[in-house]
């Protein structure tokens, strides 16, 4: 399952960097964000300080996307006062384009072949997530996709795992604001337990009052995980963390 996790996660990075694929680029945005909370949970069931550069960026095809983000995390609060990275890399490849059929239903838009490679985080794991991803049209938001993994951890047993992500835009007089994020849930496994994380944001855009929605927002950022990397209370309490947030698009 490891080596068929692996060539179905690098069959869609291809298609992913192929001249044919960059051929028909409806968007592509980047953005730099900037965090910091004391709130976050650490080992020994105590909280700690940190900082994180979040870098991201997003792409979209007519056979697809990518989505590519890198943590940082400055170090404040670690017992070496090491930094760390932490990135995702997440192709997806629409089966509309692949079979040449519109496959959207009602609400249903489009289903597509999903791919995550997980890598750093203080650690030497590397984990490969293969699976299907369906996009839906729901009235009031931007995007909502369900997608479903069979998850090849390398360091601990695999598991699978269900991510939701949104974006609802919307305006409050001469305000707008944002609230987007992802829900992830991970199944137990032999070696660990089952894990529960939603991670919302609600951002107020301040360039919309300059004449450029989009560009830099201000908001924060919620984070509730519960059996935090798998680990019960025993080890590590249900994170319930506040971050302040800047966001900035190029």
């Amino acid at each position: 399952m490891k080596h068929l996790g692996k060539t179905a996660l690098l069959a869609l990075a291809a298609v992913s960097i192929s001249p044919l694929a960059s051929a028909e680029k409806f968007f592509s945005d980047s953005s730099i964000s900037l965090l910091y909370s004391d709130q976050y949970e650490a080992f020994g069931n105590t909280q700690r300080t940190d900082t994180y550069v979040t870098f991201e960026n997003v792409t979209g095809h007519d056979w697809g996307g990518t989505f590519l983000f890198v943590d940082r995390n400055q170090g404040r609060g670690n017992a070496d006062g090491d930094d760390d990275l932490y990135g995702e890399f997440s192709p997806a490849l629409s089966l509309s384009w692949l079979t040449g059929q519109d496959l959207g239903r009602g609400f249903l838009k489009d289903v597509s072949l999903a791919g995550t490679y997980e890598f750093g985080g203080g650690t030497d794991a590397t984990n490969i997530l293969t699976g299907i991803s369906f996009a839906w049209d729901v009235p009031g938001l931007q995007y909502f996709n369900s997608t479903f993994y069979y998850v090849n951890n390398s360091e601990i047993a695999d598991d699978l795992q269900l991510t939701l992500t949104w974006g609802a835009p919307f305006e409050l007089g001469a305000s707008r604001f944002l609230f987007d994020g992802y829900i992830d849930y991970s199944s137990a496994a032999s070696d660990h337990k089952a894990d529960f994380h939603f991670n919302p944001q609600l951002k107020l855009d301040l360039g919309h009052y300059y004449g450029h929605s989009g560009v830099l927002y201000a908001g924060i950022e919620y984070s509730y995980w519960d059996n935090k990397y798998g680990l019960d209370d025993a080890v590590m309490d249900t994170e319930s963390a506040v971050s302040a947030l800047v966001k900035f698009h190029f």
